[in-house]
């Protein structure tokens, strides 16, 4: 593992953690925060960034090994997050709205599988 490595997930790392929170004020303000829809949408947008990060790398780009770590592991690394949506559903759980809690982990799952499978198919239509 290089240095040059490190240092561009790094990178990739510190603007998807930056957009991510850019992303998710601007969400909570426009659509509340009475659901964690902030971090749904980020997850949701990672998913089809990635799915089609993958069909374009697949099907028409080879960038260097670098730069592939700086998208995925770093920059959509950083932007997706497993721990806030962890912590959306333990407040839900803790506030006693088990309801709501089972309908965002289904949303969540269903529609960042589907974003994944939707910008990966759609590219490799666009590409191939």
């Amino acid at each position: 593992m290089s240095a040059k490595l490190l240092m561009s997930i790094a990178a990739g790392g510190a603007l998807g953690a930056v957009g991510r929170y850019v992303m998710l004020i601007h969400v909570d303000e426009w659509l509340g925060s009475h659901f964690p829809f902030s971090t749904l949408i980020v997850n949701v947008v990672g998913a089809v960034a990635m799915g089609s990060l993958v069909a374009l790398t697949a099907f028409f780009w080879s960038p260097s090994e670098e730069f592939r770590a700086f998208l995925s592991v770093g920059m959509l690394g950083a932007f997706t997050t497993f721990s806030l949506f962890s912590l959306d559903l333990f407040n839900l759980v803790e506030r006693g709205d088990a309801m709501t809690a089972a309908l965002y982990a289904a949303m969540s799952v269903v529609l960042c599988i589907l974003g994944f499978y939707g910008g990966y198919h759609t590219l490799r239509q666009i590409l191939t």
